[in-house]
């Protein structure tokens, strides 16, 4: 096995667009004249378009891209670019009296920093279009990882800056890849190691704690002064307050592969990609994540499913651990390279 460029495998092309005045951006996968695809939804409160298309039961076989961007549910617009974008150069899925393309999408919250009132919108999208090839692909404070940040359950005044990060593989001719953006509730963790890269910052914001003991340690705290009156501790309101902390979160990914899949195959390929996520976020998959992994296969070589799921959950571990090294500072917000690199 040996590591290759994401843009190696052969199907894909990806782009990306940014603002980075306004912190936020999106990335745009390209298949082609189609891949088959699938996606399992891990968080709690996810922003989609078109996954239910993705159900093994369901009509179209095929999707022609797929969007991550930042904005919420406001970037959820950048898909309607790509459509466009998809029309113009005669790719969908073929209605006798047109070709309409199967674009589907997932948002992340990078509401928090930057302009919010700036979102990933058509234009963006049909830019991310135009600029997607095969070839090098940026990582870090590019595409929907622009306003991407990690640490947040006291607060995004002690995030660190998170990011979108991609890693690659091949063994024999198979080929594998995860892109992934970064913006989690949680700790991001160098899986070989147990080393802290980013996350919840003290007060000085100078050394990284750890998100879930602080979760825990409110929530004992809770228990223990049930029913007892008098001020709320500042811990305790920003754990409470789910409309400014809890909502800045979500890690988007989509796993490519030149393996020959069934719709049902790319839904468990996104499944155990999954665990990827679980191995390098602290917590993953919460209440207050939307985490979501797109798989998309072009069917060029066969491949055992077992072998393509646990490379997926390697690459998506690996691409969480490069987009967080790549990232640079933005807003204010602290990246690993400025504050620990």
């Amino acid at each position: 096995m040996q590591e290759i460029r994401i843009g190696e495998i052969e199907g894909f092309e990806i782009g990306h667009a940014q603002s980075l005045e306004a912190a936020t951006g999106c990335t745009v996968v390209l298949c082609g004249d189609g891949a088959t695809a699938g996606v399992d939804v891990r968080g709690g409160a996810p922003g989609t378009r078109e996954t239910d298309l993705l159900d093994p039961s369901n009509l179209v076989e095929k999707v022609h891209a797929v969007v991550l961007a930042g904005g919420s549910a406001f970037g959820l617009e950048a898909a309607t670019g790509v459509t466009r974008y998809l029309e113009e150069h005669g790719r969908g899925f073929d209605v006798g009296v047109a070709r309409v393309p199967i674009v589907c999408a997932a948002v992340l919250f990078d509401l928090t920093i930057g302009d919010p009132t700036v979102r990933p919108d058509a234009q963006m999208g049909y830019d991310a279009c135009a600029a997607a090839s095969a070839g090098e692909c940026p990582q870090g404070t590019v595409g929907a990882g622009t306003g991407a940040t990690v640490g947040k359950v006291l607060g995004p005044g002690r995030a660190m800056k998170g990011g979108l990060g991609w890693h690659a593989v091949e063994a024999g001719g198979l080929r594998v890849g995860a892109l992934v953006a970064v913006n989690a509730l949680g700790d991001i963790i160098e899986p070989t190691t147990g080393k802290v890269l980013a996350g919840l910052l003290d007060e000085e914001r100078s050394t990284v704690l750890d998100t879930e003991q602080a979760m825990i340690s409110t929530a004992s705290h809770a228990d223990a002064s049930e029913g007892t009156t008098g001020q709320e501790s500042a811990p305790d309101a920003a754990m409470r307050g789910t409309s400014d902390v809890f909502s800045g979160n979500t890690t988007l990914g989509i796993v490519l592969t030149n393996a020959r899949l069934t719709k049902a195959q790319c839904r468990k390929l996104a499944s155990m990609a999954h665990d990827g996520l679980a191995r390098a976020m602290r917590p993953a998959h919460s209440m207050v994540d939307g985490d979501t992994i797109f798989a998309l296969g072009s069917g060029t070589v066969s491949a055992d499913l077992s072998v393509v799921g646990l490379l997926a959950a390697r690459a998506v571990e690996r691409a969480v651990v490069s987009g967080i090294r790549h990232a640079t500072s933005l807003d204010g917000v602290p990246s690993h390279s400025e504050l620990l690199g």
